[in-house]
């Protein structure tokens, strides 16, 4: 039995872990410079929102990660993909530029997602509560069980991150096979030899926010210690 248990942890352990390490791995793979391409990550998402013809959104670099912010119309870029000349630099910065494009038609699952994406930061600040709570109402009500209620509560809102994530996958997909890809390829601004790994990056960037969010789950054995 304790054979299989540790099995079974290990398995947790890379269900959680691989998927980060193979965006990591990935992105860093394709990261080296490229003294052939003529531009910058940056310099790439501003030509395409000048090409696609999307009023009002800017190209910025940020400490925040690659992200796209809807209610700003900007496009950021981590420092190292907004100044690399690399592949990594390029197919990133399309995914941010196709969600751009997503919201400029109105595309209802960036909608969706925005909106999920507020419920996941309100309930990972309200499981924060219960954890919090949960010693102290133990010790008001001199009764375990009920810590260990507001601690599954805790773990079940923790969860809902993770949830939000898995539900809009199908959006950063579409960004990145429906949207960059093309761009990419049809564009020509990328060798047939490189475009195999473009793809890569793609699933990468895709998969960035689901593989973070697995990787939370690790903080629930840090509850797990203080409350012990």
């Amino acid at each position: 039995m304790v054979f299989l248990g540790v099995i079974g942890f290990l398995v947790v352990l890379a269900a959680i872990y691989a998927p980060q390490y193979w965006v990591g791995h990935t992105m860093r793979r394709h990261g080296g410079h490229r003294p052939d391409f003529p531009g910058t990550g940056g310099e790439m998402a501003q030509h395409l929102v000048e090409r696609y013809e999307l009023e009002g959104v800017r190209v910025e670099a940020t400490e925040a990660g690659d992200h796209y912010d809807p209610e700003a119309r900007v496009v950021r870029l981590s420092q190292s993909n907004f100044d690399g000349a690399n592949l990594t630099a390029v197919a990133v910065a399309a995914h941010e530029v196709g969600h751009a494009l997503q919201h400029h038609r109105g595309e209802r699952g960036l909608a969706l997602r925005q909106s999920l994406a507020g419920l996941a930061m309100a309930t990972d600040k309200v499981a924060s509560v219960f954890f919090i709570a949960a010693p102290v109402l133990a010790i008001l009500l001199r009764s375990p069980v009920a810590m260990f209620g507001m601690v599954l509560i805790g773990i079940g809102l923790l969860a809902v991150r993770i949830l939000v994530h898995l539900v809009t996958l199908p959006v950063e997909y579409d960004a990145s096979f429906n949207k960059a890809l093309p761009m990419l390829r049809d564009g020509g601004y990328l060798a047939d030899e490189d475009l195999a790994g473009a793809r890569s990056v793609l699933k990468a960037a895709a998969l960035t926010y689901v593989a973070a969010a697995l990787t939370s789950l690790l903080n629930l054995a840090r509850w797990v210690r203080i409350l012990r």
